[in-house]
């Protein structure tokens, strides 16, 4: 009998576009007969205010109405939600209302989120999946959380004796005011240029790296349109480097080759650079000799298990001048397209798109 797989993507998020790249990506790879004698995929979109729709149309249609965001449009979506009843022949698995006014009932084996950032990869979603008693693939809600936590994430990873960069916390005014005494005096430590950066948001959003204390209270206002939490940290001298992490299903852990950011102007990997391709190259592998990336590659391992992540995960660090390993953060949910780091971080290092799925699914 095969398995029932609920692909799910799109979400209430800023990142919204790029799960559904992500989606279309893991889609043409899932429409494979490879995957197809084992699975029936049943895609489930989330559209930009919250509502869900089972994905009725044909499987081999649904890549190109993602990439252009038209998907909702088909009228093969039709409502749907995930109900968090467990062993229950009825109410439990994916419950899809029909126009007639009938209600069915899909048992699912497993549930694989291609959700980026809010609402899809900060433990939300995964608390529902785990709720239900579905298999989930990839990091448990707990892990989510914490590594969308940049500032909690810092101190556990510290904590397990990996270097982070100085930093500090605020919190938005009830009021919606701002202290700029107060802000000085709480940053006063910290030696510019800065990163001021939503505590929990992802691609860079709300992100600014100012070089002078005039340049502060802007930015933190701009974060906190993200965010009712701020992080502060000092910038890192030197250049970013990946590595992605996958589980080998027998208690240990497999790495995919480092890779390393080139920005080719000045500022820093933001979303259009990560997106647009703007002033910026990345090296698959980085440029760095074997035992350096020994090293990375170690450390990314450590900071995995620290943060309890299950499945996959992107750890992001940066490389010092003097070789110093410095944790930036943790992408639980990375870019699923055939271009994204993550695959091809694997791929050189042998792992094939569909052997990381199959990985991934067994």
């Amino acid at each position: 009998m095969k398995k029932h797989l609920a692909l799910l993507f799109g979400g209430c998020s800023s990142e919204y576009e790029i799960s559904l790249q992500s989606a279309a990506g893991v889609l043409r790879q899932l429409c494979g007969d490879a995957f197809l004698n084992q699975y029936k995929i049943i895609p489930i979109g989330i559209t930009r205010s919250g509502r869900w729709l089972r994905c009725c149309q044909p499987l081999s249609s649904l890549p190109l109405q993602l990439e252009s965001d038209t998907w909702h449009l088909d009228p093969g979506c039709v409502p749907a939600v995930l109900s968090p009843c467990r062993n229950d022949e009825k109410w439990s698995g994916l419950l899809t209302f029909h126009p007639d006014g009938s209600v069915e009932h899909t048992r699912l084996d497993l549930a694989f989120p291609v959700l980026h950032g809010r609402n899809g990869e900060d433990g939300r979603l995964q608390g529902l999946i785990e709720l239900a008693g579905i298999r989930l693939i990839g990091c448990g809600s707990l892990s989510s959380a914490l590594c969308m936590d940049k500032y909690r994430a810092h101190q556990l990873a510290a904590a397990a004796g990996i270097s982070v960069p100085a930093a500090v916390t605020m919190r938005k005014w009830k009021d919606g005011s701002m202290d700029a005494n107060a802000l000085r005096t709480l940053t006063g430590m910290l030696n510019y240029p800065l990163f001021v950066k939503p505590v929990k948001e992802g691609s860079s959003h709300g992100i600014a790296r100012i070089t002078r204390p005039g340049q502060l209270a802007e930015a933190v206002m701009a974060a906190f349109a993200f965010d009712d939490e701020v992080i502060i940290e000092e910038s890192i001298d030197g250049f970013e480097v990946g590595c992605a992490v996958m589980d080998d299903g027998q208690g240990g852990l497999l790495t995919g080759r480092v890779d390393e950011i080139e920005l080719l102007t000045e500022g820093f990997f933001d979303y259009h650079r990560k997106y647009d391709a703007v002033d910026s190259r990345i090296h698959t592998p980085a440029r760095i000799d074997p035992v350096t990336e020994a090293l990375i590659a170690e450390t990314a391992r450590i900071i995995y298990r620290t943060l309890d992540c299950r499945g996959f995960a992107r750890v992001d660090m940066f490389l010092t001048p003097t070789r110093e390993i410095v944790f930036n953060e943790v992408n639980t949910i990375p870019g699923m397209t055939a271009h994204s780091r993550f695959p091809k971080m694997l791929e050189s290092a042998g792992i094939t798109f569909t052997g990381m799925l199959d990985r991934l699914l067994a």
